[in-house]
C-alpha cells in the first residue's frame, strides 16, 4: 500500500464525510431554527427591538448533534447571503474550559475576530463581546458542547453565564439569539435557570432502536455507497445487518455514519470495489481492539456486547 494510495483514501472519505445526509430529526431542527431567524430578521428590517429567542438541542453522544448543527448554520448563511443579509453573521464556537464568565467571553471575543488580555475583568469583556456582536450584525451565537457550563464551573458561574446568555438575548440596541447544542445534561442546565428555558426551542435527538430504525440505516448505508461508488454485498442489506450495526453504534446515529464510513475506509485501502461485512468487522475492530468474540459484526448473539466498552477480550470478561 503507498502512500499515495492513503492519501487519496483520506481525501476521498473526508469527502464523503462533507456529504450530509437529511434525516428525519433534522426536519423539525431546520423548521425551528428557520422561523426564529425569520422572526429575527423581521424586527430588522422593520427597526423593532424585540428580545431574542433561541435553540437547544439535546440528546447523547454520538446522536450526530454537531454534523447536523454544522450543515444547519452553513445553510442558513448560505441562505442569507443569497437573500441580501450577507452583512449577518453566525458564530458557532465551542464551550471552552473552565467554563467561567470571563473564558466564555475570552472565548467568544475571539470566534468575533478580537483578541484581549487574560487581564482584564468579566464585565469590561462582556461589553466587547456585546459591542462587537452588534458591529458585526451578529444574529446568532452558537455554543456546542454547551453541558459543560455546568461541568466545568460552579453554580455561581452556571447562573453568571446563564444571566449574561440571557443579557445578550435582551440587549435593548443588539438583541442576539443563542444556540446551545450538547447532551442531555443541557437539559439540566435549562431546567435551573427557567428564564433562559422559556426563551428556548428545543429539539431532542433520541437513540436508534433496532425495531424502528434499521430500515432507515440501511437506505443511509445504500447512499453512502452509491456516493463511494462502492457496490454493498447482499447480506449488508438483510435486517439483521441493519440492526447489528445499530447496535455497534450503541444506537446512536451519528456513530452509525462514522462506522459506514470507516466501513468504506477499509474497502478504499483494500482496492475493493464492493462493501462487505468484513470490512465493517475490520473497522469496529480498529475502533475498540476488541477480541472477534466481542465484535458485533461477527457473532451471532451480538446483543450481548456492551458497544460502549473497548479493549473488550475474553480474558477480561466476568
Amino acid at each position: 500500500m503507498t502512500n499515495d494510495h492513503i492519501d487519496q483514501t483520506v481525501l476521498r472519505i473526508a469527502m464523503l464525510r462533507d456529504h450530509f445526509i437529511r434525516h428525519d430529526r433534522f426536519t423539525p431542527l431546520e423548521q425551528v431554527f428557520s422561523r426564529l431567524a425569520e422572526k429575527r430578521l423581521a424586527d430588522i428590517q422593520t427597526e423593532r427591538v424585540n428580545e431574542a429567542h433561541g435553540l437547544a438541542l439535546s440528546g447523547p453522544s454520538g446522536a450526530g448533534k454537531s454534523a447536523a448543527i454544522a450543515h444547519l448554520l452553513k445553510s442558513e448563511r448560505g441562505r442569507l447571503d443569497t437573500a441580501g443579509h450577507g452583512d449577518a453573521t453566525i458564530i458557532s464556537l465551542r464551550v471552552p474550559s473552565p467554563a467561567t464568565l470571563k473564558f466564555v467571553g475570552q472565548t467568544l471575543l475571539r470566534a468575533l475576530g478580537y483578541q484581549i488580555s487574560s487581564e482584564r475583568q468579566a464585565w469590561y469583556i462582556w461589553d466587547l463581546v456585546r459591542h462587537h456582536l452588534r458591529e458585526r450584525r451578529v444574529l446568532f451565537v452558537h455554543l456546542d458542547e454547551a453541558q459543560d457550563l455546568a461541568s466545568r464551573g460552579t453554580k455561581h458561574e452556571l447562573n453568571s453565564v446563564a444571566s449574561m446568555l440571557k443579557t445578550l438575548m435582551t440587549d435593548d440596541e443588539w438583541p442576539v439569539g443563542i444556540i446551545l447544542s450538547g447532551t442531555e445534561e443541557l437539559e439540566d442546565i435549562l431546567n435551573h435557570d427557567p428564564q433562559l428555558a422559556r426563551r428556548m426551542k428545543t429539539v431532542h435527538f433520541e437513540s436508534l432502536t433496532p425495531a424502528a430504525h434499521a430500515n432507515d440505516v440501511l437506505d443511509l448505508l445504500e447512499n453512502y455507497c452509491e456516493r463511494a461508488e462502492l457496490a454493498p454485498a447482499p447480506d449488508l442489506l438483510g435486517l439483521e445487518h441493519g440492526e447489528r450495526l445499530i447496535h455497534a453504534a450503541a444506537n446512536q446515529f451519528g456513530l452509525v455514519i462514522e462506522l459506514i464510513l470507516e466501513a468504506i475506509e477499509q474497502a478504499f485501502l483494500q482496492e475493493e470495489t464492493a462493501l462487505s461485512s468484513s470490512h465493517f468487522m475490520r473497522a469496529y475492530q480498529l475502533r475498540t481492539s476488541c477480541d472477534d468474540e466481542f465484535n458485533p459484526f461477527i457473532i451471532p448473539d451480538f446483543y450481548r456486547v456492551d458497544a460502549r466498552q473497548v479493549f473488550a477480550r475474553g480474558a477480561r470478561r466476568s
